[in-house]
């Protein structure tokens, strides 16, 4: 039997507790904003705006867990690149291009910045925070040249349906007409549709996870403790239905969520069974190993910053669907939103680490902090302070892990 084929594993408090600390810390996090904003927090439409607001975090945050798997790498243009390129894109329908043309030229500016600023890092060997410090201030001066200081508005309704602004930017409710109307504790009518799919997407985790399960113990291959598989599936599932039961309270499944989850269903797969997705975790983890063992890691790191540039086109995409319209300010400070919510979910400072689960939690804690302290009416300098601690304490968190596994190894 091969070294990684093992029995399954014993149940352990102390081993679930450490590695869903930072779940377990969002779950308290939105239980005291539930009760500190007299259950505000937690109303249907906040958690629609929530998604809604916090899209470009999920986008930007799944490109930026590339660069830090690399060895603890970040990117400090993204911000400034969704400002470039969501300004090209409304400027191009300012002057009546087509949508489908200016979100094509959007795509193809974040990529070309991603080479560009990969090249610098990979191949001519720039540091990346140097490489990409030069960028943000490069990209944010081009987008003042590009709008020449002013705003433009974005009016195309189908563009601002389709990417998430606007009033109407819903899946409809495809039920509507099917069975009795179903009302909400408060009288609002229910979307059934997205009701329907929550209750779907959540068997199809719970079934999916039992037949992975099989699968592994057909093959003798490592599994999780079966309490603890249970009562992750059973928190997952949960959280699903109760999401999609919120949502389909207030006007249904925003087109925003469809966007963000494509992006994260596409780049897990790409994390956990692409070779691409293998090689970035080996380049974290040790990367003259890896480049000794063949692998060709300035094209690693080359492609990580590509993607990470696709990612920040199309969080430009979004983001003024979102603001319909942009502005040479938009975008400031989204580059820490993005490296804040990897770190917090679990991604290592040192690299190697993360995954995109991790991404969505780290995502949603930035979320639910910026949106509770809001309806708190917490001045935005005390924001800014809280989501410092948390960045710390996850950091600090990352940090004793690896600190007690150097010392197991050692006994």
């Amino acid at each position: 039997m091969s070294e990684n084929k093992l029995n399954t594993t014993t149940f352990s408090a102390s081993a679930f507790f450490r590695k869903y600390m930072m779940l377990i810390a969002l779950v308290a996090v939105v239980i005291f904003f539930n009760f500190a904003t007299g259950g505000r927090a937690l109303y249907s439409q906040n958690i629609t705006n929530l998604i809604a607001q916090n899209a470009y975090v999920f986008v930007l945050a799944t490109g930026m867990l590339l660069c830090i798997l690399t060895g603890g790498n970040i990117d400090l243009a993204v911000g400034s690149v969704v400002c470039f390129a969501g300004g090209v894109g409304a400027v191009m329908m300012d002057k009546n291009i087509p949508w489908p043309v200016a979100v094509v030229i959007m795509l193809v500016m974040g990529l070309l910045i991603g080479m560009w600023q990969g090249f610098w890092i990979a191949f001519v060997k720039v540091p990346p925070f140097i490489a990409t410090l030069a960028g943000m201030l490069a990209f944010r001066g081009l987008s003042n040249v590009i709008m020449g200081g002013y705003a433009y508005a974005v009016n195309d309704t189908t563009y601002l349906k389709i990417f998430g602004g606007g009033a109407d930017c819903y899946i409809p409710d495809f039920f509507a007409a099917v069975g009795p109307e179903m009302k909400a504790a408060d009288g609002t009518v229910m979307n059934k549709f997205c009701l329907a799919a929550g209750i779907i997407f959540a068997i199809i985790i719970a079934v999916y996870t039992v037949l992975h399960r099989a699968y592994l113990k057909k093959y003798d291959y490592k599994v999780q403790p079966l309490v603890t598989e249970i009562i992750k599936t059973v928190i997952i599932c949960a959280a699903i239905v109760w999401l999609f039961y919120k949502l389909s309270c207030y006007k249904g499944i925003p087109t925003a969520f469809i966007w963000i989850g494509l992006i994260l269903g596409i780049f897990a797969y790409i994390t956990t069974k692409t070779t691409l997705g293998r090689n970035l975790y080996a380049v974290g983890g040790n990367e003259k190993a890896t480049r000794l063992s063949g692998i060709n890691t300035k094209m690693v790191m080359f492609k990580a910053y590509t993607l990470m540039g696709l990612l920040a086109g199309f969080a430009g995409i979004l983001n003024i669907a979102r603001y319909v319209g942009a502005q040479p300010t938009y975008g400031m400070g989204y580059e820490m939103d993005a490296i804040a919510a990897c770190f917090i979910g679990g991604a290592s400072a040192y690299g190697g680490t993360g995954s995109i689960g991790g991404v969505i939690i780290g995502a949603l804690m930035m979320g639910v902090i910026n949106q509770g302290m809001d309806i708190m009416g917490t001045s935005s300098n005390y924001k800014l302070v809280v989501k410092g601690l948390v960045l710390l304490f996850a950091v600090f968190f990352d940090v004793v892990m690896k600190m007690k596994k150097k010392g197991g190894v050692k006994a």
